[in-house]
């Protein structure tokens, strides 16, 4: 049979598959080849012949055949892009997926924590425990009686941060420990003392291994001292306005040449935690690796779906053929063609399996999978309820 002859005679070979394709998608997939004969036939024979004679060739049948694959790999791809997208959100293309790798290979996705991890590193920088963004260290100078610094330029930074926008995270500007201020903290006040006495441990060194007061004792002078300094005299704090950083209390002469140390990250460096996408990466469904599904991976009742689409796909195409001319003169009359109902035939049946195919799918997704399993949960703490209680099994 030629490849070029528009009305439709079996296929004999599978040989005439390839090249027969707009795409050649699977061309280089045997099953999709020997499949395409016996789809060929099915529908030729649903479509009236030999009974009747078709109007395009088998290549047409070929080319619905592709389709009809194509279609069905789409809306899996869409299904595993809608559940997996964000759990592969940034990802290199090679990740094993459905088809999520350089080989082509046909492997399930698993779940991971995706994009939760993104928001806990920026969670963990901006709370400063984690992230991938480094933490620098810097230090000023005090003069005397000198009270506002200027970070970009009065501060001691790496050098290469100099012109760099600096985010200033923790200034260590922190006056004497509140317990430093105590009188003998540890071996206790003279009541104390006495009360040690009493339980006959006064001799004893060191005498804080038998305080008997509680912890709360020692909280209660500290915030005492803390509060006595806050009020009564000038409080160690600071004031940072765009990187003017003024320090409280003014810096004595005494103080010349102290240093205060401070910890920042670099504008630029923190704003990109956001991550850059390039074309290697996933950024959004456009660029998610997925390919199209390998006929010979497609399960059973996939390849009946695509069978059924094909035969829709053809009587939509030979439909669209017929419609051309509305009857045709034969010697002793004319016979009507049936290209309209044909048409309207098989956009019907397109529709009906595209949405059944969605509906399928998305009973079968993350989403209705937790419903499921939670009224699982619920179902069976209702029969667990009336369960007898004390029942052991040894």
């Amino acid at each position: 049979m030629s490849k070029f002859n528009y009305i439709y005679a079996d296929p004999t070979t599978s040989a005439l598959t390839t090249g027969s394709t707009p795409f050649g998608i699977y061309d280089s997939d045997t099953t999709f080849a020997s499949e395409s004969i016996n789809v060929c036939k099915w529908v030729a024979r649903r479509l009236g012949h030999p009974v009747m004679q078709l109007e395009f060739d088998s290549g047409s049948i070929y080319a619905m055949f592709e389709e009809s694959v194509s279609e069905y790999s789409q809306h899996i791809n869409n299904y595993n892009i809608k559940n997996w997208m964000w759990n592969s959100y940034g990802n290199e293309d090679k990740q094993s997926g459905s088809t999520f790798n350089s080989t082509g290979s046909f492997e399930p996705q698993h779940p991971n924590l995706g994009l939760s991890f993104a928001l806990s590193e920026q969670y963990g920088t901006s709370a400063h425990v984690g992230g991938s963004v480094t933490m620098h260290t810097g230090s000023i100078t005090l003069s005397g009686s000198k009270q506002v610094y200027d970070l970009q330029s009065d501060a001691t930074i790496t050098g290469s941060h100099s012109s760099k926008r600096l985010e200033i995270q923790r200034i260590f500007n922190y006056g004497p420990s509140a317990v430093s201020k105590f009188y003998d903290p540890y071996a206790g006040t003279y009541e104390q003392q006495q009360m040690l006495d009493a339980f006959g441990m006064g001799n004893v060194s060191p005498a804080v291994s038998f305080v008997l007061r509680p912890i709360s004792h020692d909280i209660s002078r500290a915030n005492a001292v803390e509060t006595s300094d806050k009020i009564r005299k000038s409080a160690y704090s600071f004031e940072l306005i765009n990187n003017q950083l003024r320090i409280f209390p003014v810096p004595k002469d005494t103080d010349a040449g102290d240093k205060i140390y401070f910890q920042y990250y670099l504008k630029d460096d923190k704003g990109s935690t956001t991550r850059s996408h390039t074309s290697s990466k996933v950024s959004d469904p456009s660029n998610v690796p997925y390919k199209f599904l390998t006929y010979s991976e497609i399960n059973s009742s996939g390849r009946q779906w695509i069978r059924k689409m094909t035969l829709a796909l053809s009587k939509e195409l030979l439909g669209i053929i017929r419609s051309k001319y509305a009857s045709m003169p034969l010697p002793n009359g004319e016979v009507s063609m049936d290209g309209e109902s044909l048409k309207a035939e098989g956009r019907e049946e397109k529709t009906l399996l595209l949405d059944e195919l969605k509906e399928f799918l998305e009973t079968v997704s993350l989403t209705e999978k937790a419903k499921a399993e939670a009224e699982e949960a619920d179902a069976n703490r209702q029969v667990l309820a009336h369960s007898p209680l004390g029942i052991y099994i040894g």
